[in-house]
């Protein structure tokens, strides 16, 4: 056989790690996992890359979708507060937010914002989400529990706070919050109506370094998916960072490049072009 006339030998995927984002992209807007990702996902796979869903959910809204996915490697949960083991149904690592600085840091927002909806993540592989007056939940089927008492906000370990505001819109109340508590505690936008609270210094970027040393993988071997801009520490720590069309424009303007909307599989039009496909 001539030289010319020899198949060329499939393109090597250039990364070792995908990380990717769950809610709004990962997921499509039904919550389910196109065909053509799961597909584009298990051939990054057998080429021999590690796949980590990174979310701002904890793992108790977190582990049902991997269970049905047939998910098994690891999962950086809680915007990095969680490393979980989906094949073992394991808690690996978990880090908590000051209970006692939190209230602290809601005291002071509220004297600028006048009085939040709170709610708040406990920790643990079952720890509940607890929602309070006034805290407006997204339908779905995620599980919370209603509270009247603000002392049963406080009674266990947290791993966030959640803050919502009758009249500031998302980015305003985390511009005020920010400002305010920054140097008490970390605020994230992660979505519509999900201002978070957490530990200082904790971003998806921390849990996915640790999740990522487990497996012998480093920021240099990395592309991540991501929308909101929760993802930005992620994408300042991966080699690569690609945003959804329907990101959030804070996210778009830091990414590396965009791609199609997580309705339009966009994490498998760039995973099929770095396969060669």
């Amino acid at each position: 056989m001539s030289t010319a006339s020899r198949p060329f030998p499939p393109k090597p995927f250039p990364y070792k790690l995908v990380a990717t984002d769950l809610d709004g992209t990962l997921l499509r807007s039904d919550d389910t996992v196109s065909a053509r990702t799961r597909e584009a996902l298990a051939a990054v796979t057998a080429a021999g890359a590690a796949h980590i869903v990174v979310t701002g959910r904890s793992v108790p809204w977190t582990r049902h979708i991997l269970d049905d996915l047939g998910y098994e490697g690891l999962a950086v949960c809680g915007q990095g507060a969680q490393v979980y083991h989906a094949g073992e149904h394991r808690l690996l690592t978990s880090v908590t937010l000051d209970r006692q600085l939190a209230g602290l840091a809601l005291s002071k927002i509220e004297a600028e914002t006048g009085p939040l909806a709170l709610a708040a993540s406990r920790d643990g592989l079952d720890g509940e989400v607890l929602v309070g007056a006034g805290y407006r939940v997204q339908e779905g089927p995620l599980p919370y529990v209603a509270f009247e008492d603000p002392s049963q906000l406080w009674s266990a370990p947290l791993n966030k706070v959640y803050i919502q505001h009758p009249d500031l819109d998302d980015d305003e109340l985390a511009r005020i919050a920010r400002q305010t508590v920054g140097s008490l505690v970390d605020v994230v936008m992660a979505g519509a109506g999900v201002v978070e609270l957490l530990p200082l210094g904790l971003s998806k970027a921390t849990g996915l370094s640790l999740a990522a040393r487990r497996l012998g993988l480093k920021a240099a071997d990395t592309i991540a998916f991501g929308d909101m801009p929760n993802d930005i520490p992620m994408f300042g720590w991966a080699a690569h960072g690609v945003a959804m069309a329907n990101a959030h424009d804070e996210l778009k303007a830091v990414a590396h490049e965009s791609t199609a909307s997580n309705d339009g599989d966009g994490i498998a039009v760039v995973l099929e072009q770095l396969l060669g496909g």
